[in-house]
């Protein structure tokens, strides 16, 4: 957990509220978010030696569940929410699962151009105003190598990502949706770099 944002910008913590962070992984557990989670984690179709970041890691879930399947690739989360990190931090340790934490902001991605095989975001994209969601397709776009792949899951509700992703420059297949407790219709857009 080193580096920073070349500005600070506002986010919503998740839950809402930093007081709330000790529910954040009940609330996950509760939700089922992990069998999404799985299904990020198969869709993605993951080989040995491929470079794997999750935008808007949190507390490491998606990251944890993505290194206990594929312990053969190299794992990078960023969250703008130091105290996430750090529980973060702590939870892959104890599982065993090797990532690189950075603090910083999904709209200005601290890493080259093309250094990475997949790119995760699990319901983060919710949380970014409409300008600041169309910065994050074009830095997530950035940081993929050509035909790259995006897996992103949000609840529908919050607006069709699928429309952004191609504007983006994506090439999305058809939006998986599925039904989450306390989050309602969650979609998984799989969107590959043309």
């Amino acid at each position: 957990m080193a580096e920073t944002s070349s500005q600070e910008r506002d986010y919503l913590p998740g839950m809402g509220k930093h007081f709330l962070l000790p529910f954040y992984d009940v609330l996950h557990r509760v939700s089922g978010l992990s069998a999404i989670h799985q299904e990020m984690v198969e869709v993605a179709g993951l080989g040995a030696g491929q470079r794997v970041l999750d935008v808007g890691c949190g507390t490491g879930n998606l990251l944890r569940s993505t290194g206990k399947r594929h312990g053969d690739v190299e794992l990078v989360g960023v969250d703008p929410d130091l105290k996430m990190l750090a529980r973060a931090e702590r939870k892959l340790r104890r599982a065993g699962v090797k990532a690189k934490l950075d603090r910083g902001f999904a709209q200005e991605l601290a890493f080259p151009d093309a250094s990475f095989d997949v790119v995760f975001s699990s319901l983060m994209l919710h949380h970014l105003d409409g300008p600041s969601k169309g910065e994050m397709l074009a830095e997530v776009r950035r940081v993929l190598r050509p035909g790259g792949l995006l897996v992103l899951a949000d609840i529908v509700h919050h607006g069709h990502a699928a429309k952004g992703i191609g504007e983006a420059g994506f090439t999305t297949e058809p939006t998986r949706t599925r039904k989450l407790r306390m989050f309602g219709e969650i979609g998984i857009e799989v969107a590959r770099v043309h």
